[in-house]
């Protein structure tokens, strides 16, 4: 008999999933706090889980015999995913579940902001007919411009041009053929800032994006702009939002999310031009019964038959090929994930050539788990191993998959290319020994990289002192040279070097490593 614990609100027909699984028990405890969780959860193989349970590392430490942890829902904001991961347990979750409904939401809070529907009802309701003071603005011919045209992105875009709104849109991981198939101009982030009317943000909380609304981009903003947030609370800044609403710059501002839920003491709730919900962006029926019965069939499936469907750790693979597949998924993760940080540009194409012993095996997994790696730094939450590929095509994104029976210097060999509107930039690795994952090309450069944590790839020419300067500039500011690694094309040519360090470089010692002599480009990021 497995056990499932439900330890948030689950729509009955989530439930009735359950019951049609023979040697499926499930204990339904909406509301389950923290401590009570941490008593009873070593007594369950799955857990299933909403935005209110937090499923820490402590968590998953005393759910020893946890093997399936399930969202019913996109984010995975409370799941320790790489806590799940190093105990071997699936994370799983339902995209798409819920975009229809969060994007309907914005929709709705952009109507509702700019003619003041809540406003004029509350003064209804004093007793109050002020039909002059609510005086609104029509859409027809309006420009509304979206930050991030992920799946909610896309699905307000094609709202507001039904609405006959322009629709001017960033995201630099889409490519203008997308857009523009989608009816969307795609702009820069300050031309979106500068030419709309009307701004929604729709991006995944990043340390890129959070706050990407701010003082400074308020300044860029046309008079009486109205901002609408209901994606994640940070994205915009709170403060920075205030004092553009008290000053007449941001005429209105609608809002579902909070950097802090429930929002205390927010001086923003009180001024009459903010309207706001509580965090209502995927509440409607239809969205939860969808993610409901979603995560009880994926979580059945695991247990019943090891089938892995919707999962944000693990591929859709079966367990006998798993085994053997495990190394190169990993290191076709780290390899899309390594690129995805290199290269600069939309992604235009993604070609990848597989050749050795791994043509023995089916390797669309291996292709799946590398289009994750590639999505993630891009996408953050909302792409796993069963979306990967149509979150590509979405963005324009070209798959090319080839094999190839060339004689390679190692056993098997995975090489991946990405083509950008600036450039192409190509990696290879491939497995030492049994386990191991190694990067051995970047580009024109042979290479034994070990792709793990934090990671810089300088390119430089190749003159006395840079590997010097790169030390001792590091050294300056305490930091530790973990592996470095050296390649060059030829003597006096363009050389590289990739190191990994111990801790977080400070961003003003990397703006030092970009200025030294001899260094032509400097790139951080983490696999």
């Amino acid at each position: 008999m497995r056990k499932i614990l439900i330890s948030d609100n689950l729509s009955p027909e989530g439930l009735e999933v359950f019951k049609k699984i023979p040697g499926i028990e499930v204990d339904s405890r909406s509301k389950t706090s923290a401590d009570e969780l941490k008593a009873i959860i070593k007594d369950y193989d799955a857990l299933i889980v909403r935005s209110a349970t937090k499923v820490t590392q402590e968590i998953i430490d005393l759910g020893t015999k946890l093997a399936v942890i399930g969202r019913a829902g996109i984010g995975l904001d409370n799941v320790d995913i790489e806590a799940a991961t190093k105990r071997g347990i699936v994370v799983m979750n339902t995209p798409g579940g819920n975009s229809v409904t969060t994007g309907e939401h914005a929709i709705a809070m952009m109507l509702s902001l700019v003619r003041q529907i809540p406003q004029a009802t509350a003064s209804m309701k004093a007793g109050k007919w002020e039909k002059n003071k609510f005086t609104g603005h029509e859409f027809l011919n309006k420009t509304l411009g979206i930050v991030g045209l992920g799946r909610v992105g896309s699905i307000v875009a094609d709202r507001a041009l039904g609405l006959k709104m322009k629709v001017v849109a960033y995201d630099p991981f889409i490519s203008p053929e997308a857009a523009e198939k989608m009816g969307i101009t795609l702009g820069t982030l300050d031309e979106v800032f500068t030419q709309a009317d009307v701004i929604t943000v729709h991006t995944p909380m990043t340390k890129e994006t959070r706050g990407i609304i701010n003082a400074a981009a308020f300044a860029k903003m046309k008079q009486g702009v109205y901002i609408v947030n209901c994606a994640r609370g940070g994205l915009v800044h709170e403060k920075d939002l205030y004092d553009a609403l008290v000053s007449g710059k941001v005429a209105g501002a609608a809002l579902d999310v909070f950097e802090e839920e429930p929002p205390k003491d927010s001086p923003l709730i009180g001024l009459d031009n903010v309207i706001c919900t509580p965090h209502l962006g995927a509440s409607t029926d239809e969205a939860q019964v969808n993610v409901a019965i979603a995560i009880a069939e994926q979580i059945c499936a695991y247990l019943t038959t090891g089938e892995i469907s919707g999962a944000a750790n693990f591929p859709s693979v079966t367990g006998e090929i798993l085994t053997v597949l495990k190394p190169y998924l990993t290191l076709a993760e780290k390899l899309g994930k390594f690129q995805a940080q290199l290269v600069t540009g939309a992604i235009k194409e993604v070609v990848i050539e597989y050749s050795g012993e791994i043509l023995n095996f089916n390797v669309a997994p291996v292709t799946l788990s590398l289009l994750k790696g590639l999505l993630t730094p891009i996408l953050n939450e909302s792409v796993n191993y069963i979306n990967a590929p149509v979150v590509a095509k979405e963005r324009g994104i070209k798959v090319v998959e080839s094999k190839s029976s060339a004689v390679q210097d190692y056993t098997s060999l995975i090489t991946v290319t990405i083509k950008t509107a600036k450039g192409e930039s190509t990696a290879a690795g491939t497995i030492f020994g049994r386990q191991e994952p190694r990067i051995v090309r970047i580009n024109k450069f042979t290479v034994e990289v070990i792709p793990e944590g934090r990671m810089f790839v300088l390119f430089n020419y190749d003159k006395p002192g840079v590997i010097g300067n790169i030390g001792t500039t590091l050294a300056q500011s305490s930091v530790n040279i973990a592996r470095l690694h050296l390649s060059r094309e030829q003597v006096d040519g363009q050389a590289m070097v990739v190191l990994s360090t111990d801790s977080v470089v400070p961003a003003d010692v990397i703006e030092k490593l970009r200025k030294l002599p001899h260094v032509i480009s400097v790139t951080d990021l983490e696999v």
